[in-house]
């Protein structure tokens, strides 16, 4: 009953003209940057941060949350039309998606990732307002120690789950909390890592290393980048399924959904990793694994549906516990505290509006895409067409003019520019940069419940053992690590990975 007050609450405020503009906005925006190769939901959130400094904290959250799952939705039109992923989690949808478009059903591909799309982006929501209350709760018996030992794990996941290699992962993960201790040290009031830079006294503006790392990188990287893309088709139609494609890929959008469900609230899991292992996973279960590539519908269902649940379900640990789980989760946090918002168990009591508000917004979210994508497909192709030279100054000024709002001084634009040559670099040299994020927003959190958790203790490191939670924790972390330094577990970790290669 409470449940449904709550959910109550929560459709109220996503109802309201205001926040329902922004979701629309968000969905739509989201889904035009889904259907753009070489961009994705990063770079837009890292863009986009600035300015939602002057919206609400709820319409800001319910708008970058329908960017996420709008663009998860529009990279799949660009994977089935032009056989090229929108972003990385439609890399898998082009394996099917394209060779239904070649049949001449490519309207059933669409429609077929827009009913994943939703089904699986409603039960996720159920997942959302079921049981993060239940973490919330359970998160108020965490100490300095548990919290510690949580991140600690978050970023062990992070680290065995990325794509790629482990070590270039943690050393990644390594720069990122270094860069995190970076300005006035909270204790002694002593300055770390400025190079003598006063702009520096105050910590590395997250804003500018976020758009630098993402934004601005992903510009560099696509500028030398195909002018035009050549599209399969410019009409679309079938677009309602048969029912033989029905009956095949209603079994396949539940295991998607269920797969997706769970891999999102794991650290570094994501829409990424569920849409990869629910294809492997699809074709582990299929009667006739080798007709996967030549265009059958349960290739796009599987995928399109466990990507959506994962970037749903990956809100719990965000939102209840300050966990990010990857990096769009991590720009999430950052959002929060721009608006002076710190997410962890607190939230739900003392924003309830927010995350409930949140929640009812996420349902709203599926069902506008939707609405609008299937009658909008032809204007997504459209933008297809657009030459990437044409929207790379504009990304560019953007980006210039968000940073300097939030920081009010060049040094911020400068710092944007370093990191995005940075960024670029790492992307060349192999290295993933969605580790180094995480680990730069869970490193302050880190130092500050380490610190917490030894005054405490009077200085023994045994309080990080002898409290059960905490040494709970500590052990699952080794167990992942074992567990992926084992050449068994490491070969099935490539094989999920380069399923969809």
């Amino acid at each position: 009953m409470e449940l449904l007050e709550h959910l109550a609450m929560g459709f109220e405020a996503a109802l309201s003209f205001q926040n329902l503009s922004y979701a629309t906005i968000g969905v739509v925006l989201g889904t035009a940057i889904g259907v753009l190769p070489g961009l994705g939901p990063v770079p837009t959130i890292a863009m986009l941060l600035p300015l939602t400094y002057a919206l609400p904290p709820e319409s800001a959250v319910i708008m970058l949350a329908g960017i996420f799952y709008g663009s998860q939705y529009g990279g799949s039109t660009t994977s089935i039309l032009v056989n090229i992923p929108g972003e990385s989690s439609s890399v898998v949808i082009c394996l099917d998606g394209h060779q239904m478009a070649r049949k001449g059903r490519a309207g059933t591909a669409l429609a077929t990732a827009a009913i994943g799309s939703f089904v699986a982006g409603t039960v996720a929501t159920v997942l959302v307002a079921a049981f993060a209350p239940f973490l919330s709760r359970l998160a108020f018996q965490f100490g300095p120690a548990e919290y510690f030992s949580l991140m600690v794990l978050g970023l062990i996941g992070a680290v065995a789950l990325a794509h790629g290699s482990i070590l270039r992962a943690i050393g990644m993960i390594l720069v990122g909390v270094l860069l995190s201790l970076v300005g006035t040290d909270i204790t002694s009031g002593g300055q770390r890592f400025t190079a003598g830079f006063p702009e520096l006294f105050d910590g590395v503006e997250f804003v500018a290393l976020a758009m630098g790392l993402f934004g601005l990188a992903e510009v560099i990287g696509n500028a030398g980048g195909a002018a035009h893309r050549q599209l399969l088709t410019t009409t679309i139609d079938g677009l309602w399924p048969t029912r033989d494609d029905l009956r095949r890929m209603t079994p396949a959008i539940v295991r998607g959904t269920s797969l997706g469900s769970v891999l999102g609230l794991l650290p570094g899991g994501g829409a990424t990793l569920s849409s990869f292992a629910a294809y492997a996973l699809e074709k582990k279960v299929s009667r006739r694994p080798r007709s996967f590539g030549t265009g059958v519908v349960e290739g796009v269902a599987a995928p399109e549906a466990a990507n959506n649940a994962a970037a749903q379900t990956s809100f719990i640990p965000m939102l209840t516990l300050g966990l990010p789980g990857n990096a769009v989760m991590a720009l999430m946090i950052g959002a929060l505290m721009l608006h002076n918002i710190q997410p962890g168990p607190q939230v739900i009591a003392t924003n309830p509006t927010l995350f409930w508000g949140l929640v009812a917004s996420m349902w709203i979210g599926n069902l506008i895409l939707v609405i609008l994508n299937l009658p909008m497909i032809f204007i997504w192709v459209k933008i297809l067409s657009i030459p990437y030279r044409y929207l790379y100054p504009s990304i560019i000024v953007i980006s210039c003019i968000g940073v300097y709002s939030v920081t009010n001084d060049v040094f911020g634009v400068f710092l944007m520019a370093v990191f995005g040559v940075v960024g670029y670099l790492l992307v060349q040299l192999g290295c993933e940069i969605a580790p180094m994020l995480l680990g730069f927003v869970l490193g302050q959190s880190l130092e500050a419940y380490f610190r917490r958790a030894m005054l405490i203790s009077d200085g023994s490191f045994s309080v990080f053992v002898t409290r059960p939670l905490s040494a709970a924790l500590l052990l699952l972390a080794a167990a992942v690590i074992v567990a992926f330094l084992v050449p068994s577990s490491a070969r099935k970790r490539e094989e999920v990975f380069q399923e969809a290669e």
